[in-house]
């Protein structure tokens, strides 16, 4: 799962987002660029509300990335 920062967020609203999922016992990498945030999510994400996090603070888009079987 990805989860992209709107280029308006502020550390608070990043921190909130990372706490949220490391709580859940989520590994997650952060990749910082020059106009977005980017979000990795490491596990098994179908346990999580994606309707949750896309209503958080500085959240623009949350993409489920769904296993090939």
């Amino acid at each position: 799962m990805l989860i992209i920062m709107k280029k308006t967020a502020d550390e608070s609203a990043l921190d909130q987002v990372k706490a949220y999922l490391i709580n859940r016992n989520f590994d997650i990498h952060q990749s910082t660029g020059v106009n977005r945030i980017i979000i990795g999510v490491i596990g098994d994400t179908d346990t999580l509300d994606i309707g949750k996090l896309e209503t958080m603070p500085g959240v623009l888009q949350v993409v489920r990335i769904s296993r090939e079987e």
